[in-house]
């Protein structure tokens, strides 16, 4: 028999599928102070919350028998991870509960958008019968522009179908072939700028996403074009925004999320070309059943020892082998986030190579690490070590392990191969005593520089004078290198820089980085 504790406002519905059997302990409990929450946790097997409950690292030592805790919804801020996982206890979320709902709520934005239904609404209320102010567009023969083609974007593209839209969608992860599966045209987020006459959003919100749509992408759209959020605060440049309607650039915008919330005196909530919802994405009856659902199955197949999906904090290692692994799980997380910014194309195929000492471990452990770097910069903290490798099977991207005995005269290597449709790209790292973390190699290119925060990469042609003039053209503008290495197979053949500077790039150092003569290409690798 195993104690399950209920401890917030949870669909019935939803945890129906834990209540009904008899060989489980269900107590609801939705009114429990911190203190009396810590005097009976101690018998119970799981613990299920929303978003009152703040589950402690003191309740959770005190919980002498927990096996797991279910968090019916995404964000787990108010549950001690750190905590959760030294004792080995599993955290699991329920993301895939408001797929729907939000999808819905996207495509209610839209057509109210559209048809201006909350102003005339507010109109008609107010005693009046105008018809002429509120006069709208149809979707018919529209294109939307989808960015983000996860299982939200998937959703509002079959929606979208049904309304005779044309789609052109843009994911990092979205290749050739999974855009036809899915009936959508694959294009960049140039091609929806110059495209679509709307524009939706739904990524998750990292710094690569963190204001993506700003003034110059506004520049690039369509004269009267849309906006919708209903993904993130901050994925759109607020201010940029409020610009681009005030030039005439954008003709509506539909926002239910916002980088502050609640947004006081937001300037976006005075213009009358603006609706707003207070983040209702995931407010319908039917999510908050389905979350509850989730994280109920979930906690049933913990509970008999079968697999799951979505735990987010790190599976249990035996204490030796993550003893000896622990060092490397940094260096393996920056290959993995390094590698996939080397690309220019959706990845459809990651091989990780392990040599040296690490062929005596089982490193599965450090495998979930890569791909979940590999992935989170994209995708964001909905990324983790437990359902990394779920994670990368749902964005059709393979992925195998290989042992070598070749370590490059290295006591320890990891190698990373990722491919695309047109590239392959390896790059590989070691964990140096004394140095911690670095990467010695990128392709054919030997190097050796710290995955540190921001790096500059530099393909050019070996010639007189280059490093000078990187050097000069960053120093001119206030850019300070730590570090520079350089890397060339022929002498006057290709060659690479791998900079580290202090701070990201001015748009205007890049420009003029990429006009000089000789200079191939340049890359901006962020690392968290």
């Amino acid at each position: 028999m195993h104690n399950i504790l209920v401890s917030d406002p949870i669909s019935a519905e939803g945890i129906a599928a834990l209540t009904n059997r008899t060989d489980l302990s269900v107590d609801v409990q939705t009114n429990l102070s911190p203190a009396d929450l810590l005097g009976v946790i101690g018998k119970y097997d799981a613990l299920i919350v929303r978003s009152q409950t703040k589950v402690t690292k003191e309740i959770i030592e005190a919980g002498s028998q927990l096996k797991v805790i279910g968090r019916a919804g995404v964000g787990v801020d108010n549950i001690d991870l750190d905590a959760a996982t030294e004792k080995g206890i599993i955290v699991v979320n329920a993301p895939d509960g408001n797929t729907m709902s939000t999808a819905e709520h996207t495509f209610a934005m839209l057509m109210s958008l559209s048809r201006h239904i909350p102003q005339a609404y507010k109109s008609t209320v107010e005693g009046n019968w105008d018809r002429k102010s509120f006069k709208g567009v149809e979707l018919n023969r529209k294109t939307l522009g989808i960015v983000g083609m996860g299982r939200i974007g998937t959703e509002v593209s079959k929606r979208a179908k049904a309304f005779n839209m044309d789609i052109i969608s843009y994911d990092p992860f979205l290749t050739e072939e999974r855009a036809e599966k899915i009936g959508v045209r694959k294009g960049s987020l140039q091609d929806i700028y110059k495209e679509a006459d709307y524009i939706t959003v739904h990524t998750p919100l990292t710094k690569e996403t963190h204001h993506l749509i700003d003034l110059e992408a506004f520049q690039q759209m369509k004269q009267g074009v849309r906006l919708i959020n209903c993904a993130r605060g901050g994925i759109i440049d607020e201010d940029a925004l409020v610009e681009a309607i005030d030039r005439g650039i954008v003709a509506g915008a539909a926002i239910d999320v916002f980088e502050q919330e609640p947004p006081e005196r937001h300037p976006l909530l005075k213009r009358s070309q603006v609706i707003a919802t207070p983040h209702l994405g995931a407010s319908t009856e039917e999510a908050q059943t389905y979350v509850a659902k989730d994280v109920s199955e979930e906690i049933l197949h913990i509970l008999n020892n079968e697999s799951f999906k979505n735990a987010v904090n790190m599976p249990q290692v035996p204490a030796d082998v993550r003893k000896a692994l622990e060092p490397y799980y940094l260096l393996g997380e920056k290959i993995g986030e390094m590698a996939i910014q080397l690309i220019q194309e959706p990845p459809h195929k990651v091989t990780l190579t392990y040599a040296g000492e690490l062929t005596d471990y089982e490193t599965e452990s450090l495998t979930r690490t890569i791909l979940k770097g590999l992935l989170r910069y994209h995708l964001g903290s909905k990324v983790n070590v437990v359902n990394a490798t779920y994670m990368a099977k749902s964005y059709d991207l393979s992925y195998s392990v290989e042992y070598s005995s070749s370590s490059l005269d290295f006591t320890n290597l990891i190698s990373v191969r990722i491919e695309t449709k047109n590239e392959t790209r390896t790059l590989s790292g070691t964990l140096l005593s004394g140095y911690g973390p670095r990467i010695i190699k990128i392709d054919d290119y030997s190097i050796d520089v710290a995955p540190t925060d921001h790096l500059l990469y530099i393909q050019h042609l070996d010639t007189k004078g280059m490093i000078g003039h990187v050097g000069t053209a960053l120093g001119e503008q206030d850019i300070n290198i730590a570090t520079m290495q350089v890397g060339r197979k022929d002498r006057g053949g290709d060659a690479i820089m791998m900079i580290t500077v202090d701070k990201p790039l001015p748009k205007q150092v890049r420009d003029q980085l990429e006009a000089m003569e000789h200079i191939r290409s340049i890359k901006e690798i962020q690392l968290s």
